[in-house]
């Protein structure tokens, strides 16, 4: 019976999706009976249209209706940088800050041995098919296990080749508390500090 409940399968369909656990997804699609028709197939075209225009750039992995995106296609940008990120939804964060404008190259995952993903898992091969003319590679992986294994593994492919290999430097945000501040994080920000 309950397979055939419209409701359900939506309550089970929407729990499926990252983050949302089942009351969350109860609460969405009591949204959705409640609202107008035309904001459900508004929701519906938006769905399909993501996955019918919607590509990887051939060149660095972002997500694009064109290809190449608009960063690889830009010629204004720094043709002698690479930002390597984890997934295509890290490159706004990095654009938005507006201190960088090299290109980037997206390695649609994080090492993970625990979970089965090894190199040859990640999009290592385009980012080393991309080094002519690069010289430095800047590794944006998330501060945790995966991201780190990602950064020491591409640290120590890209070296040897005669590129120049940063990492973005962690610490303390801004308008933090050192005596609320981690460990970890404090002796990250130590060991990064700079010269004023």
């Amino acid at each position: 019976m309950a397979s055939r409940d419209p409701l359900a399968r939506l309550v089970g369909e929407l729990s499926r999706l990252p983050g949302i656990g089942p009351k969350t997804a109860t609460r969405l699609a009591h949204h959705v009976l409640r609202v107008p028709r035309s904001e459900v197939d508004a929701l519906t075209e938006a769905l399909v249209e993501v996955k019918e225009l919607l590509v990887h750039c051939s060149r660095c992995n972002a997500i694009t209706v064109d290809d190449p995106c608009s960063i690889c296609a830009d010629p204004e940008r720094d043709t002698s940088r690479i930002c390597v990120v984890e997934q295509p939804f890290n490159i706004p964060p990095v654009e938005r800050t507006g201190e960088y404008r090299g290109r980037y190259h997206v390695l649609l995952g994080a090492l993970s041995p625990q979970r089965g993903i090894g190199p040859d898992q990640i999009a290592v091969t385009g980012l080393l098919e991309r080094l002519d003319g690069v010289e430095e590679v800047v590794i944006a992986t998330n501060p945790n296990v995966e991201g780190e294994a990602t950064a020491l593994y591409l640290s120590r492919l890209l070296k040897p080749r005669g590129v120049r290999v940063s990492r973005l430097a962690f610490g303390i945000p801004v308008g933090g508390d050192l005596e609320y501040t981690d460990e970890v994080t404090l002796g990250r920000a130590l060991s990064g500090r700079r010269e004023m």
